[in-house]
């Protein structure tokens, strides 16, 4: 029997389980693999948050950061990327980078840098989570973190002024989310029917961008013109955390929960490969992806057209 897990980490607002994106990222992660993660989330009633977040703990093995947690539950045999081919690999590892270059600078800038978001979103939200009296003196260290890491990666020639700076984040965000949704077109998710590590990643660093009620939204309006992608964030709400768009559970979401997990466990792609698996399931160590057979697009999605962290 498999040692258990146990995942904490920010939690969530606004229709998101978490507003973290390193802590969405390995929570959509566990759901596509069918890990089972007990998740506890950070709130008041916690000592002051030590180290990296999230993090995951597993007996006596503590793990943080996203790319390390996802090799343990590979490890484990909780793997969603076990059908990708090679070269689907290696995509995956180019377009995680192209989000940790391109569009991280915006989210650390919308969710810290920002004063009007940082004082009337950001700070109080996540001071309410942190225990007194660091949630006077934490907030104000991760928004200067964020600004130091803007500029340590963009503040150096050939953009001399913070003004230069912010609009080339904000320029390079915009073509980053262009790109993803060129690349994700009308597909479910980016390489077929099943969400893989790429999916977790995309969604971590979208949602929050999309969900979260920004004074000044920067990218969210430029996202929201991109309804493939806002489509892709809804459905993995409305599939494997069961919200709807407006962020709340469906009624008997229990019963739903408990269908979905059986599912998961027998539906796999190819009719042939149900029959070969029926009497070798329960022998095999590997875990299938968590892959659902039918999934409603959300309104307004059927367009075509079109980390590593929030917090430092």
């Amino acid at each position: 029997m498999a040692a258990p897990m146990e995942l904490s980490c920010w939690g969530g607002d606004w229709g998101l389980p978490s507003l973290h994106p390193e802590s969405l990222t390995v929570m959509a992660y566990a759901k596509f693999s069918g890990a089972p993660l007990t998740v506890n989330t950070i709130s008041n009633s916690w000592r002051a948050p030590k180290g990296d977040v999230p993090v995951l703990i597993s007996e006596d093995i503590v793990i943080s950061q996203p790319a390390k947690i996802l090799n343990f539950l590979r490890k484990q045999k909780y793997n969603a990327d076990y059908e990708l081919s090679a070269k689907q690999g290696a995509d995956t590892l180019a377009y995680i980078a192209l989000l940790e270059e391109k569009l991280l600078p915006a989210l650390l800038h919308t969710f810290w840098v920002d004063a009007e978001n940082y004082c009337s979103v950001t700070k109080p939200w996540f001071a309410s989570r942190i225990a007194f009296p660091l949630s006077l003196y934490l907030p104000g260290k991760m928004s200067r973190e964020a600004l130091n890491r803007i500029l340590l990666t963009r503040g150096g020639p050939p953009l001399y002024s913070f003004t230069e700076v912010e609009a080339r984040i904000y320029r390079d965000a915009k073509e980053c989310l262009n790109l993803l949704s060129k690349r994700l077109g009308t597909s479910q998710f980016f390489f077929g029917d099943t969400p893989t590590t790429l999916d977790a990643f995309v969604f971590g660093f979208l949602a929050p961008i999309y969900k979260v009620c920004f004074p000044r939204l920067h990218l969210q309006e430029h996202l929201r013109q991109l309804p493939n992608l806002c489509r892709f964030c809804d459905d993995i709400l409305t599939c494997y955390f069961r919200l709807t768009v407006s962020g709340h559970s469906p009624a008997g979401h229990d019963t739903a929960d408990a269908n979905l997990q059986k599912l998961t466990q027998l539906v796999n792609k190819e009719s042939n490969l149900i029959e070969k698996m029926d009497d070798n399931l329960r022998k095999s160590p590997q875990h299938p992806p968590r892959k659902l057979t039918t999934l409603k697009l959300a309104a307004g999605g059927e367009g075509s057209s079109p980390l590593n962290r929030l917090s430092p």
